[in-house]
């Protein structure tokens, strides 16, 4: 079973900011794979789908980026699942826009969503793709994050990397192909 975690916040101020990258990546998905994220469940909004026969989930949790980690601890402990089962998307401030990166492992880098999911899993060992989104020092994080996508952010190209992902391309093909 693979679990696919788009990171954003609920509601419909935040849509189409910067911090929802995760969530808007995950729609694109869903479109592709013809999946709708619709079912409440473990603190989220799920779908569901196989693909070559494998359980696919796909989640946005709805509990705000900071606490992405309550709901993703309640899916993994209701299948009986490890973080090597997750594919976690985010923004991320340190990359420019247009640039993506993948990663099998490592600190938050300060994206809080990512803090508080390796502090609920006792880990820091998941897949996880990372958004450029730039930063500009002359704002307030907290304002930049929660200001309007730039069109330029490669959503397109994200939703393929995980849909490469869940065709079973490799992590190290999936890093060549996309950093």
């Amino acid at each position: 079973m693979k679990i696919i975690v788009g990171l954003g916040n609920p509601g419909k101020e935040y849509e189409k900011t910067r911090h929802n990258a995760g969530f808007l990546t995950l729609d694109k998905v869903a479109a592709s794979l013809n999946v709708d994220i619709t079912t409440k469940k473990f603190k989220a909004l799920i779908g569901e789908t196989f693909i070559k026969g494998e359980k696919v989930i796909l989640v946005k949790p709805q509990t705000y980026m900071n606490l992405s980690g309550e709901s993703l601890i309640k899916i993994l402990d209701y299948y009986d699942l490890d973080a090597s089962d997750i594919f976690v998307i985010s923004d991320d401030l340190d990359l420019p826009v247009g640039q993506l990166r993948i990663r099998e492992k490592g600190s938050s880098g300060g994206q809080r969503g990512i803090q508080n999911i390796i502090q609920h899993l006792g880990t820091n060992v998941f897949l996880r793709l990372k958004i450029g989104i730039d930063n500009n020092k002359l704002i307030d994080t907290k304002d930049y994050v929660l200001g309007k996508i730039d069109p330029n952010t490669p959503l397109d190209k994200a939703a393929q990397c995980v849909l490469d992902y869940l065709e079973g391309k490799s992590i190290l093909d999936l890093m060549n192909d996309y950093h």
